[in-house]
């Protein structure tokens, strides 16, 4: 199972790249973040339009993701969405944002 998950979340981080561009650069630009849900989320508030799209499709496709991948393992999607958010978290490139436990956006 685990290889699955891996592979799953391997395939998730490859499956934005219609999207890479604006999502890495709002990342780079310091705009948005990895959420400890496993979605991503607003470092910068209020977002700008072009932001809230990039995060609403990002986020509704890992929502399908992690629902499809819930039901395939027996497992509870909140599950899949935090060990996806593990493996995004040690993906998050240094100078970008991520969620604590504490909802605390930090730094990396």
């Amino acid at each position: 199972m685990k290889h699955i998950l891996m592979g799953f979340c391997l395939m998730l981080l490859g499956s934005n790249i219609a999207f890479a561009l604006s999502l890495q650069e709002a990342k780079s630009s310091g705009l948005v973040g990895e959420r400890n849900d496993g979605y991503v989320g607003y470092v910068v508030t209020p977002p700008q339009d072009e932001v809230k799209t990039v995060v609403k499709a990002v986020n509704n496709k890992r929502r399908a993701k992690f629902t499809q991948s819930a039901k395939s393992n027996n497992l509870k999607t909140e599950q899949v969405a935090n060990r996806f958010y593990q493996r995004a978290l040690q993906a998050t490139e240094k100078g970008n944002f991520y969620q604590d436990a504490s909802g605390a956006w930090v730094k990396k």
